[in-house]
């Protein structure tokens, strides 16, 4: 602006005039192209998908009363099977090398002799564990009841009337406007597809909270009494668990919030009949409801692994590992196609993995076929032993302790990834916002300093 005004200066009377009258001929045409700036800048700002962060999340504690040694399972088990000793030598065995530790919990139905799943102990569970984890959440984040504006609750086995989003509704007495959802019947990967839900909704609605309750009841019609071996799966390997999560797409919020989401990518692998099935509700030969996985689901959650980091890859690998992989290929379509695929080294895309700790096998899978360190799936294999399988909400106890050995640095990025019935498989990729605090509290508070410990491939009962 100063070398404008000292050129203009130098200008004589004649040349200032003429120079006036041709910024004023031009004027219309100086008006025009501004106004198709600002047409274009609206345009671009407007479309541009908004920044969702994760404010915080929390994860409910159950309560030491409902604490199930494997002395107990085992003991249990014997007086629930008097007459099938086959069924408890199964899940003996399972239980020896399913990774769990001695401090998994059950809710107090499931402990009676023999078990009482009634719809009343169910909606008793659901209370303790969902209201405990958005209690701790409003404590630490300090939003109140009416700043959420969007609600999502999955619970894949339990769905009352009225829904456990309405029960929230009336515990917290949130807006009579909110737009609540509850999904059920989605399995273990719910818990990324309602964040997916949450963020699709935040991209609509400016300004706004949206709530997560991920959770999984046990207690429910769903508990398996006979003695399909299949179906006496979940039996031991399911636990009890509940996560809430707070995101929002205020621009405000992008200094205190812990992560930004990247990406979520969702693979569905329902239009093939066998993945369809391999994890599936239904009765056995006594008439007894219960939920069957199949011999096949490793192979299918392999597959559908494939596909989706087929999807992931290119959004979050460096160039040159998309390039081995585009050569490798081209390679094995070309010239030799018995050579073996190039698997991406995922670990220059991510610091750290949150797997879906759905059992020893499922992770084990996981850390072979992407070449992953004990470190990448520790935080993985202690949460299956501290708190077992907690369905959807398992990715958060993941994050939680990652959080608490306190390595989570700003720029981190976060792969979180889970499997579940249908067949899905999906991920999610979050970067941290900023560095986390070692915190004080939480579900790991009074155990981190015991892990990580090692857990043998048999636990002899």
């Amino acid at each position: 602006m100063l070398g404008l005004l000292l050129e203009v200066l130098r200008l004589g009377p004649e040349e200032i005039l003429l120079f006036w009258n041709s910024l004023y001929s031009d004027f219309v045409q100086v008006l025009c192209s501004s106004f198709l700036v600002i047409i274009i800048a609206t345009v671009y700002f407007m479309s541009k998908p908004r920044s969702i962060y994760l404010v915080d999340f929390s994860c409910s504690k159950p309560p030491v009363t409902c604490r199930i040694p494997f002395a107990m399972f085992i003991e249990h088990s014997r007086l629930i099977h008097k007459g099938n000793p086959k069924s408890v030598d199964f899940q003996m065995r399972i239980l020896e090398r399913s990774g769990l530790g001695e401090e998994t919990c059950v809710p107090p139905a499931m402990r009676y002799i023999p078990p009482e799943p009634t719809r009343g102990a169910a909606r008793d569970e659901a209370e303790t564990m969902i209201f405990s984890a958005i209690d701790s959440l409003m404590e630490k984040t300090g939003i109140k009841s009416k700043d959420i504006d969007i609600l999502i609750v999955n619970c894949s086995l339990f769905s009352p009337t009225p829904s456990l989003s309405a029960m929230v509704v009336n515990k917290y007495k949130l807006r009579s406007n909110i737009k609540s959802f509850n999904l059920s019947g989605m399995g273990c990967s719910a818990g990324l597809i309602s964040i997916d839900l949450a963020r699709d909704l935040l991209q609509v609605h400016q300004n706004s909270y949206a709530l997560v309750i991920s959770t999984e009841i046990l207690t429910s019609p769903n508990y398996y009494k006979g003695s399909e071996r299949a179906m006496l799966l979940p039996n031991c390997l399911f636990r009890m668990g509940a996560a809430a999560i707070l995101l929002s797409n205020q621009w405000r919020e992008s200094a205190r919030a812990k992560y930004k989401l990247v990406h979520v990518v969702r693979t569905h692998k329902a239009a093939d009949d066998k993945a369809y099935r391999c994890v599936y509700e239904q009765e056995d030969k006594e008439g007894k409801v219960g939920i069957n996985l199949s011999k096949d689901l490793m192979v299918i959650a392999g597959e559908a692994l494939k596909s989706n980091i087929t999807s992931i890859g290119p959004l979050v690998l460096p160039a040159s590992e998309q390039l081995l992989f585009l050569l490798n290929l081209i390679v094995r379509k070309m010239f030799n196609s018995r050579r073996k695929p190039y698997i991406p080294d995922f670990k220059q895309a991510f610091e750290h993995f949150c797997i879906h700790a759905g059992g020893r096998a499922v992770i084990d899978e996981f850390q072979k076929n992407l070449q992953l360190s004990a470190e990448h799936v520790e935080a993985s294999r202690m949460t299956l032993h501290r708190f077992g399988n907690t369905s959807s909400s398992s990715l958060w106890y993941e994050m939680s302790y990652i959080e608490a050995k306190g390595r989570m640095k700003k720029g981190d990025r976060v792969w979180q990834i889970a499997f579940g019935s249908g067949f899905k498989c999906n991920s999610a990729v979050w970067k941290c916002n900023r560095t986390i605090k070692t915190p004080t509290d939480g579900p790991w508070q009074d155990c981190i300093h015991r892990y990580p410990v090692h857990i043998p491939e048999i636990v002899k009962l």
